[in-house]
Formats: C-alpha cells, structure tokens, sequence
C-alpha cells in the first residue's frame, strides 16, 4: 500500500495539457448547465406541459446517445482534435439557434441536434482527459477533470435561472454560446495524443465498460428526475429561490469528487462506490418528505455526496477495465448509459408525475437506485490493476 501511495504521489497531474482541457470542460459546462433548468421552463411558455418538458431533456439525451458509440469508434480510429472540434462548433451552433425557436416543435428539433453536439464534445473531452492522467492517478484525475463541471454546476444552473427571471431568453442563450465560443479556442491549444487504432473494427459498445454503464445507466435517472423538475416541485411547495439547490449541490460535489478519486486509487471501487449509490437514494427520499428550502438543500447536500462519489469513480473504472486502444469507446459506452439514464427518465419521471405528482415520482425514483446497487455489486466484476 505504501510503494502504492507513493508512485501515486509521484505521477505528475496538474501538466499543461490537463489544465487546458479541464478549462474546456468548464466553459462546456457553463453553457450547457445554464439550460438545464431553463428550458424545461421555455418549452412550458411555449405551450407545453409537464410532458413536454420532459422531451426537452429526453430529445437532447436520446441524440447524443445515438452519436456517442460512433463518437467513441472516431476518436479511437481518426484521433480526438477532430471530434471535440466538430461538437464543439455543433453545440455552439445550436445554442445560438434557440433564440429563434418561434414554436415547441422547432425547439424540440433544436434540441435533438444539439445532443449530437453534446454527445460528440463530452466523449471526446473526457477521452482526452483520460489521456493525460497517469494511469495510477485515474480515481483522482478524473476527479479533478469532473470539478470542472462541478463548478459550472454551483453557477450555471442558478445564473440561468436569474437571467430568464431579470432578463429574458435571448440573453441566456448568448450568454451561452460565448462560453462555447472560449472552449473551442481554449481547445485549439491542446496537443493531442494520436490515435493507435487504425483498422479497428467497428464496434458500437466496449463490453467491458458494461457494468459501469448500466450502474450509471440507473444512478442518472435520479438526475433526470431532479434537473427536469425540481424547479417545478419547488414552485409547487412556493419556494421561489430553488435556484440555490444546484449551487449547494454543486458544492457538495466539489467537496467528495477529489476526495473520492484518491480513495478508490487507494482503497479500491467498493470501497466509495457501494456508499455513493446509498446516498443517492437517501437523497431521494429526503426530497419526498421535503416540505421548505432547507430539506430541499439538505437533500442537495446528500444528493451531491453520492453522485459525486459514484460518477468518477465508475467513469475512472470504465476505462482502467478496458484496452488503451478502446479509450475512446469505453467513454463512449459509459456516458450513453449516462445519457440514457437522464433522457428516458426524463420523459418517464414527466408521465409519471401528471398521475401521481412530483413528490410521490421522488420517492419512486428510490427503486432505479436500488437496482444500480444491484448491478454494481452482483454483476461479474472484473479485477482492476493500477
């Protein structure tokens, strides 16, 4: 353990290199985040109803989902610049196009190429962000990576939801499309690793990420039911500054993502994985007995905790699992159960609660954690060498 300890603290992290794509994945995050809560709320003032708002997330997720396994085939085949250059230019595009969305139709149509957008600049970031982390650092330096979306998490969301509110959507939107603008220059500066996979087949899923996929698969159904509705919910409890939640829960995030990368690199997966899938559901439960702002934080404090322990921890495991050649694939198949997770159940969670209400569709939400629990400790595991 301790000759562990110490090649750990000797593989260098923080190189030029990995500080430039954790800037891109800021700047990503900060447009991307800012939409999250609100376009729930400008399908609605276009004449859609919880179920539409649903199929704002749900059109979004389903895209990138479809472009995500050939995302991962490209980077692994025709190297990264590429395909986090042409998502990005993607994702800015069509940022600036919802100031013309004029009709639900036309959003919902925006809204499904955008997630091509997504799907391709998310597996490629990630994938480059792999590249640079010494492999025995990978708990701990995907941690960081994910800090990045952690910190766009405690502003975006809320700033989002202040501009709609003082302003209107049109400034939201190219607010936006100016943080993507300063990812795509800030990703011009990266020298990128060259791809080692020529004359690879195609293969739309690595098997050997399976298993954090589908455990993320389930976990990311909490979160569709949280960043689809928890505007609504609180609205529906008159609470009117919700906005805070994402900021408290982006900073439990930032406070156990660095903390639970450097204990699975030396304690090992089970070890914050089994406790973060418990929280979340935790938190679930919290939110259905919610009744005033202070549950509701308390439940984004919690909330938080889990995710930020689960999420980079099975994203560090998806890749030391399987072949360096398959990096870009293995990203690749773990965030499409990512993205599925949130797309489906943004959908279902928006059905679900026109019957039965926001706060019975939280305590439901309990029943895909407990699966993701199932999964992740019965499905064959596979030993990780570091």
């Amino acid at each position: 353990m301790e000759q562990k300890a110490e090649n750990i603290l000797h593989e260098p992290l923080w190189v030029k290199d990995f500080i430039l794509i954790t800037l891109v994945n800021l700047f990503t995050f900060l447009g991307f985040q800012m939409l999250m809560p609100t376009l729930p709320v400008y399908a609605k003032s276009l004449g859609g109803g919880n179920t539409s708002a649903g199929l704002v997330v749900g059109f979004f997720t389903f895209s990138a989902l479809l472009i995500r396994p050939f995302a991962g085939h490209a980077l692994d085949i025709y190297g990264r610049k590429a395909v986090l250059f042409l998502g990005l230019i993607v994702f800015a595009s069509c940022v600036i196009s919802y100031t013309w969305a004029a009709s639900l139709f036309i959003l919902l149509a925006i809204r499904f190429v955008h997630g091509f957008g997504w799907g391709l600049t998310s597996t490629a970031s990630s994938t480059v962000a792999s590249d640079i982390v010494p492999r025995a650092r990978m708990g701990e330096g995907m941690g960081y990576y994910g800090m990045s979306a952690t910190i766009s998490m405690a502003l975006a969301p809320a700033l989002g939801l202040h501009i709609i509110g003082k302003y209107n959507f049109d400034v939201l939107f190219r607010i936006s499309f100016s943080m993507l603008i300063i990812a795509i220059f800030l990703s011009s500066l990266i020298k990128y690793k060259k791809s080692n996979g020529t004359g690879q087949k195609l293969k739309l899923v690595e098997k050997n990420a399976l298993r954090p996929a589908l455990t993320i698969f389930f976990i990311t159904m909490t979160y569709g039911a949280i960043v689809s509705f928890i505007a609504l919910y609180a609205a529906q409890k008159g609470i009117v500054n919700i906005g805070i939640f994402f900021t408290v829960y982006a900073l439990s995030l930032a406070v156990f993502r660095p903390l639970s990368g450097r204990l699975t690199d030396m304690k090992g997966f089970d070890f914050v994985v089994i406790p973060g899938i418990i929280m979340v559901g935790l938190a679930m439960i919290i939110l259905f007995f919610a009744e005033s702002l202070k549950w509701f934080l308390f439940a984004a404090v919690i909330y938080g905790a889990g995710f930020g322990t689960v999420q980079p921890s099975l994203q560090a495991l998806a890749i030391l699992i399987s072949p360096p050649e398959r990096r870009g694939s293995a990203n690749a198949t773990f965030f499409s159960g990512f993205d599925l997770g949130i797309g489906s159940s943004a959908v279902m969670w928006g059905i679900v609660s026109e019957f039965t209400g926001y706060s019975l569709m939280y305590l439901l939400s309990v029943i895909p954690v407990l699966i993701a629990l199932f999964i992740y400790v019965y499905l064959g595991k596979k030993e990780v060498k570091i």
